[in-house]
């Protein structure tokens, strides 16, 4: 495969960035976007130019390092699947492909398809834990769980705080990852002595941090890796009306 990719370069978080054009031909179809990248950054290297940064680890869709606005799409249009994850099979050969960094100003550009995201790092120590002790482990189906509360409380946890949420939120809000990982804890025994005090804190220390708010477009869980619904945002609402009625 033959591609033209128009990726966005910036030095640092206070330069200028702008879109570069590359070429990059005899591409597999079964490489991942990422080993494309490799490919590229390859070549970059030999001819002396300065490769292109981006976050990658696991490159298996469990860490939520990845990720990157591709053709105007976070992760790309491919729906479930992270960066990592998409192949060039599902591009046309020929094809010109945009990538771009998450756009959202609590995710500053730190360097060309890099950025930092340590505003969620903030948002879970604001409160995305269970601090009282609870001792050593209980026996197996000590304490009972409804399955249909099993099955929400899983569906959240699954959330790799990528960040494709804010990306497409018209609002950059953070809303469907903040309610992801107050309502998996806040569905099961453990998270209820302080589920109220925790809906609270995680959403202030949320819109502290520059968020915008959530007007239900839906965007957020389209583009989802992990497909969390949107329904999890009404239940981190509802605890946290609660919260400030008392």
């Amino acid at each position: 495969m033959n591609l033209t990719l128009k990726v966005w370069r910036q030095s640092g978080p206070q330069d200028k960035g702008r879109m570069v054009t590359y070429r990059v031909e005899d591409i597999s179809p079964d490489m991942s976007f990422l080993e494309m990248l490799d490919v590229l950054n390859e070549r970059l290297i030999l001819e002396g130019d300065d490769p292109i940064a981006f976050d990658h680890d696991c490159r298996e869709g469990i860490c939520g390092m990845c990720g990157m606005v591709i053709n105007g799409v976070a992760h790309g249009e491919q729906r479930a699947t992270t960066t990592c994850q998409l192949h060039m099979r599902h591009f046309e050969d020929g094809a010109e492909i945009t990538i771009e960094p998450w756009r959202a100003a609590p995710f500053p550009v730190v360097k060309d398809l890099v950025v930092d995201r340590s505003s969620f790092d903030r948002i879970i120590q604001a409160g995305g834990f269970v601090s009282v002790p609870a001792g050593s482990a209980p026996d197996a189906h000590s304490v009972p769980v409804r399955k249909e509360d099993a099955d929400s409380a899983f569906d959240a946890a699954t959330c790799i705080g990528c960040g494709a949420c804010v990306a497409a939120c018209p609002n950059g809000s953070a809303s469907l990852f903040t309610a992801a990982k107050i309502t998996h804890l806040s569905l099961l025994p453990q998270g209820q002595p302080e589920r109220l005090n925790r809906a609270k804190a995680m959403v202030d220390q949320m819109d502290s941090e520059g968020f915008g708010g959530c007007t239900n477009t839906g965007e957020c869980t389209a583009v989802c890796p992990k497909g969390i619904p949107l329904d999890t945002i009404a239940q981190m609402n509802a605890d946290y009306l609660k919260a400030n009625s008392k």
